[in-house]
């Protein structure tokens, strides 16, 4: 849990050095006003003489985008405000269903454990693996007899055996907790500095969509940091989505733990498997947030990632399968 507090608090560092970031669009302003000015420029005089030289009539509809982008450059913090405002509340709700099944996770995993622990404790032949008070009382049933000796050496095998185990088990899953983590930070770190950057240079992007034959640039701009925005998102999603089918495994130990003559085996194979799951699926949120809006942008970013997941996958999933199926062992 404390190393889930830590990585909470990275990522609200990442959130806060966005929100430190957002002055500076104000002095791209300045810039962006004299570009904007001079598209607005080319813009409406060669609107304007090919109207006169097919002697039509000129449509001022059209002429009014200049003016309406350079006012959205001269306001630029309160347009980048109205657009985080609008999908800020898509974060905080993704946000909340995650921390709901994290939550209940934790619980039912406690739950799970201390039933684990009766059911050893009820059963004679592995009450004293887990518990000191029955070692303590088989010892003391035992003489000392090379037969009860060698009874007292190997009960003692077996119990620092099984501590080796799990020892050895719960540190190959905080590993691939912290490397889950981790991923997820990775991720959260390139959003910020993709949507830090695409905020900052924002303003020029709209003084450039004043030019004929670059309007273009303001529709990509908007669905590119859109389609950006929505990686948290989809981060939240995807982990609540694990979440949730490992609370349904837990929820089905706790069901066969509660029979008496239930006899648990303490593997831990399914969670690991969810974690590799979780690391290299963390790779596929930006194809998944793409699918939302589509966008021409960071698209061989995005195809790197799709490919050292895809590799990644393949050779660390065959490895890592083989590490952990000789630790449930």
């Amino acid at each position: 849990m404390v190393l889930g507090e830590g990585f909470d608090n990275l990522h609200q560092v990442l959130r806060n050095a966005y929100d430190e970031m957002m002055p500076l669009c104000s002095d791209m302003a300045d810039v962006a006003r004299v570009i904007a000015g001079i598209g607005a420029l080319f813009y409406i005089s060669m609107k304007v003489w090919q109207a006169l030289a097919r002697v039509e009539p000129i449509d001022v509809y059209p002429l009014l985008r200049p003016f309406c982008i350079g006012l959205c450059i001269m306001f630029f913090p309160l347009v980048l405000q109205a657009i985080n405002g609008v999908l800020s509340p898509v974060v905080v709700g993704t946000s909340s269903i995650l921390s709901k099944q994290v939550f209940d996770l934790t619980e039912y995993r406690k739950q799970k454990d201390r039933l684990e622990y009766e059911a050893m404790v009820r059963n004679p032949e592995t009450a004293y693996i887990v518990s000191s008070e029955a070692y303590d009382k088989e010892l003391e049933q035992l003489g000392w007899s090379p037969s009860d000796l060698m009874t007292m050496m190997g009960m003692t095998i077996e119990r620092q055996l099984y501590e080796l185990r799990k020892g050895v088990r719960d540190a190959f899953q905080a590993f691939l907790e912290f490397l889950f983590q981790s991923t997820a930070l990775i991720i959260d770190t390139i959003r910020t500095f993709f949507l830090v950057v695409l905020s900052i240079l924002g303003p020029i992007v709209f003084a450039i969509s004043t030019f004929e034959g670059l309007q273009a640039s303001l529709t990509n701009w908007l669905t590119r940091y859109i389609s950006v925005y929505l990686w948290l998102p989809v981060c939240d999603l995807f982990s609540t989505l694990l979440s949730k089918i490992q609370v349904l495994m837990v929820q089905k130990d706790i069901a066969a733990l509660s029979d008496p003559s239930f006899v648990p085996d303490a593997s831990s194979g399914v969670y690991i498997i969810f974690m590799l799951i979780g690391i290299f699926g963390y790779f596929l949120v930006p194809t998944v947030s793409d699918w939302i809006v589509k966008s021409g942008g960071v698209g061989n970013y995005q195809k790197h990632l799709n490919d050292t997941a895809n590799a990644g996958a393949s050779l660390g999933g065959s490895t890592a399968g083989k590490i952990a199926g000789t630790i449930i062992k």
